[in-house]
């Protein structure tokens, strides 16, 4: 099995955040480990990418942004252009 470059992990990150869900739902989507997978979310959260988010129960959730979505839809375009 060929190693995920870092867009297609972000894309699978963003995609799996574009339903509000929580770290664990989206970790599991994106298909990394813990470590991994927090590497690549705190980067993400951290250039509101992704966005913190509370539901209706008061749980914490986590969405892709308008800005995460523009990187979504940049970073499939670019994959694209190159496979």
């Amino acid at each position: 099995m060929q190693k995920r470059s870092w867009p297609a992990i972000v894309i699978d990150i963003l995609e799996a955040a574009l339903i509000p869900k929580n770290k664990l739902r989206i970790m599991y989507k994106s298909n990394l480990n813990f470590e991994r997978f927090n590497r690549y979310f705190s980067d993400l959260l951290s250039k509101n990418f992704v966005a913190e988010m509370y539901n209706g129960e008061e749980k914490r959730v986590f969405k892709t942004t308008e800005r995460g979505k523009a990187l979504l839809k940049t970073l499939r375009d670019a994959m694209e252009l190159v496979s």
